[in-house]
Formats: structure tokens, C-alpha cells, sequence
């Protein structure tokens, strides 16, 4: 997946804290998730498209905040809703 750029970034933080070490709605209903994503502006994390509840997009929709990354071991990269943009690893993007 190529990587591109957004006019969003200046809305994620830097020093951002995960709100949870899971979904948060995911946690409060008993429901799975496949993978998770934390939102770069709050520390939201949210579940991913793949699982029943899309909560990060859900958060995406409920608060207009656009940059996210991945909350898996392992994995750097990052996504901007609004331009529908892999943004690759939020650190290097900075």
C-alpha cells in the first residue's frame, strides 16, 4: 500500500495515551473485536473494520477525529479518515 500524506496530522498528538488496553465499547458490552486502533487525537481505542462493532470508525463519525493507528504489537502504521490516506508509521510521519 503506498503511502500518503494529509492535511490532519497537526490534529493528532504526539504523546497521546491509549484510553484502554482494549475496545472500550467492546469491554463494556462482552463483545470481540479482530484488531484494534487507537485514535492519534484522544487515545480512543477502538476495534477495526473486521470486527462486528467498527468502533473506530464509529468513534471517527461520532468526533470528526481523522488520524488513527494501528494498537496491535508490531504494527506502526497509521490512517487518516477524512483522505482515505495509509499514512505508514505515525513516529516518522512527525
Amino acid at each position: 500500500m503506498p503511502k500518503r500524506t494529509c492535511q490532519h496530522l497537526d490534529q493528532a498528538v504526539e504523546s497521546v495515551q491509549p484510553s484502554d488496553e482494549g475496545c472500550q465499547e467492546c469491554l463494556k458490552t462482552g463483545g470481540t473485536w479482530v484488531h484494534l486502533r487507537m485514535c492519534m487525537v484522544c487515545g480512543h481505542v477502538g476495534c477495526c473494520d473486521s470486527s462486528p462493532g467498527k468502533h473506530a470508525t464509529g468513534h471517527f463519525g461520532e468526533t470528526g477525529h481523522p488520524v488513527m493507528q494501528s494498537f496491535e504489537p508490531g504494527e506502526t502504521w497509521s490512517w487518516c479518515y477524512v483522505d482515505e490516506a495509509y499514512l505508514g508509521p505515525f513516529e516518522a510521519l512527525r
